[in-house]
């Protein structure tokens, strides 16, 4: 038997693994903790680092792993996700069941590491996201205000992991990303509504890809330029941000919010597919702003 046949079920289980947690949303969201932990941070232990990034990939990959074993059936319907481990029958509802508690344990106690509140929000982060976003998300479109929340913890629990408080500056790093989901995922919901439909999720605020949701969605973009600045006004404890770096995040800010406004005037999928890169563009481009900007002009 040739090395390559022998290695195939070992490539195909890493491959259903990395999509069962959903690898490349996961890192995103270990990216957004990392940059929070440095935000916070007067001296950086790597060790902290490093039990920062495994807990928080272990907490985002179970909820994302709950999240397919409840969708499954649903799952099956859409084009998108037919092909994902569960109803394409690759992997058995158990075993993603048994990946996702394993992950959650381990995820709690290595946060727990860090200290107690890291632990405890992460722990509601899973909470929020299966147990209460799931669920709507075939109900009611409040389902994206609801799952904003848990979306929203990632860049603040870097704060709390490095100071083991929670006061103004996870605060406005929680707020800044809160806003941040709704022009991201309504994008997402304009670009796949037909899909999401075929399931009965319930993405757009208003229900159809409409001048409502449009209007909405420069509405929360707004507010999340906003919020990216407040910083700058240094009412805002230790998170402070210089003239460069607000004009750095408001030129950021916006190049989104042009592509919000252009989906308002085209309402069609390519301005929401360039919407919802923009908007991935965007908060990764302000966490490593924000970032630079305590480094290279506060030290």
């Amino acid at each position: 038997m040739s090395a390559e046949i022998r290695n195939a079920p070992t490539v195909s289980w890493l491959s259903d693994f990395k999509e069962i947690t959903k690898m490349r949303l996961a890192l995103s969201v270990v990216f957004s903790s990392l940059a929070g932990y440095l935000l916070a941070a007067n001296t950086i232990d790597f060790d902290d680092i490093l039990l920062l990034a495994f807990g928080g990939y272990c907490m985002v990959g179970a909820s994302n792993a709950f999240n397919q074993v409840i969708e499954k059936d649903l799952d099956a319907l859409m084009q998108r996700t037919q092909n994902r481990p569960l109803p394409s029958g690759r992997m058995q509802s158990s075993t993603a069941l048994t990946i996702a508690l394993s992950m959650t344990i381990i995820g709690i106690v290595v946060l727990y590491l860090l200290n107690w509140r890291t632990a405890l929000f992460g722990s509601i982060s899973i909470f929020l996201y299966v147990a209460l976003y799931t669920p709507m998300k075939t109900r009611t479109p409040l389902a994206v205000f609801v799952g904003a929340f848990p979306g929203a913890i990632p860049f603040m629990l870097g704060w709390v992991a490095y100071t083991n408080q929670f006061g103004v500056e996870p605060g406005v790093l929680f707020m800044l990303q809160f806003f941040w989901q709704f022009p991201h995922f309504w994008a997402i919901g304009w670009m796949l509504d037909d899909d999401y439909k075929k399931a009965g999720f319930k993405m757009l605020p208003t229900g159809a890809k409409d001048q409502g949701t449009a209007f909405q969605i420069i509405v929360y973009t707004l507010w999340m330029l906003l919020i990216s600045l407040l910083p700058f006004t240094h009412y805002t404890g230790a998170l402070q941000l210089s003239i460069y770096g607000a004009i750095a995040v408001a030129l950021v800010g916006i190049f989104m919010l042009y592509f919000a406004t252009d989906l308002m005037l085209k309402k069609d999928n390519k301005a929401a597919r360039r919407l919802m890169l923009s908007s991935v563009i965007y908060i990764s481009a302000v966490q490593i702003i924000y970032v630079m900007d305590k480094f290279l002009v506060y030290g």
